[in-house]
């Protein structure tokens, strides 16, 4: 069984991952009319590198449930704008949209990818 989770494992991850840049994101896009509010963003590559580096969090019996370690705060950075705005407000509305949808577009593709490995698992346990 823990191979299969294994084999799971980097998907979910990287799922988690695309979850929370979108909730950045999002959170970017509420506050572009705040003023001083800094745009943020997470670094994707950083934290996967970072998870596969280090892995999941040590449980201290089998019975316990493993958790994935959460998104480290290393990996959230500030958005440099391309324009400086008057209310110091980082955030541009055109590169927030953007984002989110290459964002949203990965997330699917991480998904689809996800459901056709448990596809081909499935495929391989009914012995088709």
């Amino acid at each position: 069984m823990s191979g299969i989770k294994q084999y799971l494992d980097i998907h979910s991850q990287a799922l988690s991952l695309r979850n929370k840049k979108n909730e950045i994101i999002a959170s970017n896009i509420a506050n572009a009319a705040t003023p001083n509010y800094k745009a943020r963003d997470l670094d994707f590559n950083m934290e996967m590198s970072r998870h596969l580096k280090t892995g999941k969090l040590t449980i201290t019996d089998e019975k316990h449930i493993p958790l994935m370690r959460p998104v480290s705060h290393k990996g959230v950075s500030f958005r440099e704008p391309l324009q400086q705005s008057l209310d110091g407000n980082t955030v541009e509305l055109a590169v927030e949209q953007m984002e989110f949808s290459e964002n949203s577009i990965r997330y699917s593709t991480t998904l689809s990818f996800l459901n056709s490995k448990i596809s081909g698992l499935m495929s391989a346990i009914r012995g088709e």
